[in-house]
């Protein structure tokens, strides 16, 4: 039973989603609505089966409880993913259909962008839900892709991390690895170039990688290699669940810190990465600022200088997050973890 997933966490509600004729197949995951509607991006992913469809939706939409509620948001944790089939290519006929199930959630649930979607994406959902953010914005308005706001504040993230770990203040000389370079790793690594930092960088797309490197003055990698680089920071920003037994014993940095959602593949990976002497900043606490913008977007509420306050507060909130872990002999994900239950009163 569902009930018995290892990723159900008293999910409020879980709805399953199918239409025979754009051949739409989808989850969406509502982890908690006590602090709002739950919010968090759709996804579109290839999967292995159903099974793992629905772990990555009940995986996600649990972080996405505990993300808003770090961040201060007044809203609860959702995920949806839609099964990538060749067979059901992403028409708008599709993403309208994904709109009606979300319109007939009736607001409990607000999606936006995540991997695999875009801004036209998002649109064309819009003509079917109200229920949705990160549509493309005129300039100077908030909203829009959030893929620049997340990277700035995992900049400012990592920064509380390298001083916290290695007593610096500044990015010059800082070497970071980073792994993946779509429009949140790219972002970041761009960031960190006009800082001083020292770039090693690996994406799926080899050529992209080699791109970046000439461009900032970095080395590319090929992707099975960027874990293992000797490094001071480890900075992974694509899909989850990377942090395991295996590349936690190959890593040789001072420092995880990076966009990526999930990144530890079991609850016990935290614990792995702290007996090694090595800093993580947790996922959801870090990589929050595109859902602040999101948020920001379709409450209606603040403008670009506002969302560029409630990001510059990621470095603060993570600093505060590795002063108890270090106070306390919990790991860095552990302290996240409780702080986040108490705040959706769990």
């Amino acid at each position: 039973m569902i009930f018995d997933a290892g990723d159900c966490d008293a999910h409020e509600a879980v709805h399953f989603a199918h239409d025979a004729a754009t051949g739409l197949s989808a989850v969406i995951a509502v982890h908690s609505t006590r602090l709002g509607p739950a919010a968090g991006g759709c996804r579109w992913w290839a999967y292995a089966d159903d099974r793992a469809a629905l772990t990555d939706a009940l995986r996600l939409s649990r972080g996405m409880s505990y993300k808003n509620a770090m961040a201060g948001l007044p809203m609860g944790g959702g995920k949806g993913v839609i099964m990538k089939r060749a067979a059901a290519p992403k028409t708008d006929a599709l993403l309208e259909a994904f709109g009606d199930v979300v319109e007939g959630l009736g607001g409990r649930y607000v999606t936006a962008e995540d991997v695999g979607m875009s801004d036209h994406d998002m649109t064309v959902i819009a003509r079917r839900t109200r229920h949705v953010a990160g549509l493309p914005v005129s300039g100077g308005a908030v909203g829009g892709n959030p893929g620049p706001w997340t990277a700035q504040g995992v900049f400012v993230g990592m920064r509380a991390a390298v001083a916290h770990k290695l007593g610096r203040h500044d990015f010059k000389g800082v070497h970071v690895a980073i792994q993946g370079l779509g429009s949140v790793g790219g972002a970041l690594a761009e960031k960190l170039a006009v800082a001083g930092a020292k770039l090693t960088l690996a994406d799926i797309d080899e050529a992209r990688a080699r791109g970046f490197a000439a461009r900032l003055g970095g080395r590319a990698l090929a992707v099975a290699e960027i874990a293992r680089v000797p490094a001071d920071v480890f900075s992974p920003n694509a899909l989850g669940a990377g942090l395991d037994a295996a590349t936690i014993s190959g890593l040789d940095v001072a420092i995880v810190a990076g966009a990526a959602n999930n990144q530890l593949a079991t609850p016990d990976d935290g614990a792995r990465l702290a007996a090694r002497g090595i800093l993580y900043a947790p996922d959801y606490v870090i990589n929050a600022g595109g859902i602040i913008n999101v948020v920001a977007e379709y409450l209606g509420r603040g403008d670009v200088p506002a969302v560029a306050r409630a990001v510059a507060l990621i470095e603060a909130r993570l600093a505060d997050i590795f002063a108890e872990a270090h106070r306390s002999g919990l790991s860095t994900d552990a302290v996240a973890d409780a702080m986040a239950r108490r705040l959706i009163g769990r």
